[in-house]
């Protein structure tokens, strides 16, 4: 019985830690310094590739993503901070345009918040 016990708190630490601690690599960064760069982002096998994406600040931005998860919780990305929310159709582009923003971290993910990214504006 207390192994039973054991393996199940186990499993509920490691659910915690999937859903709502785990961040992508660092190493998974995409520099956009202008408006004239071009920022994709793949999203495939759970997960915004790249997820954390550097703009300028007080420059406006355009980022283009790609579903190709099947995922019915990938086809939903919402920008909380600017009141953003937008459909992705599978394995076509959707460009989305955002406002010139002030130096901060801002969040994207999809509706149940599996997928998670970030906007770094320096």
């Amino acid at each position: 019985m207390l192994i039973i016990n054991f393996v199940g708190i186990v499993l509920i630490a490691f659910i915690v830690w999937w859903f709502w601690l785990y961040s992508p690599n660092n190493k998974q960064k995409k520099l956009a310094n202008n408006i004239g760069d071009e920022v994709n982002i793949m999203v495939q096998d759970g997960v915004y590739q790249p997820s954390n994406i550097i703009l300028k600040a007080n420059t406006p931005s355009v980022i283009k993503f790609i579903r190709k998860d099947p995922s019915p919780c990938a086809a939903t990305l919402i920008f909380p901070d600017f009141e953003i929310s937008d459909e992705l159709p599978l394995n076509k582009t959707t460009e989305i345009s955002l406002p010139p923003m002030e130096k901060g971290k801002y969040v994207f993910h999809c509706s149940m918040q599996m997928y998670k990214g970030y906007l770094v504006v320096e």
